[in-house]
């Protein structure tokens, strides 16, 4: 019993990464940019509603659609300092996003 209790406790103190993240088709050279609390579970989520056809952001789906997934990669631009005070973190995700899409010419993902 103690060694699920220990597992369940490192789960919840694990660093879940943070940052900004851009998704570009390779075919078309567009980029999207945006930011998550939880980098890994963006890409998660972000493929599974385009792979089904349910993403808010149009233009981003109707690309999707017209090429294949394989056109289509994810890449972190930027992971936030683990330490990053969690009161600070949705202002500071924000102004990087912000900084990313300028320096990229990118669109933001709309959500």
């Amino acid at each position: 019993m103690n060694t699920r209790k220990a597992a369940i406790r490192e789960f919840k103190e694990r660093a879940v990464p943070r940052g900004i993240f851009a998704v570009r088709c390779k075919a078309t050279g567009s980029v999207w940019v945006d930011s998550s609390p939880n980098l890994t579970a963006a890409k998660n989520g972000l493929w599974f509603m385009l792979r089904t056809g349910s993403h808010r952001d149009k233009q981003l789906q109707a690309e999707w659609k017209e090429r294949s997934e394989e056109q289509f990669a994810f890449e972190v631009l930027e992971e936030l300092d683990p330490d990053t005070p969690a009161l600070a973190v949705d202002d500071e995700l924000k102004a990087k996003k912000a900084a990313w899409i300028e320096e990229l010419k990118a669109k933001a993902i709309q959500k």
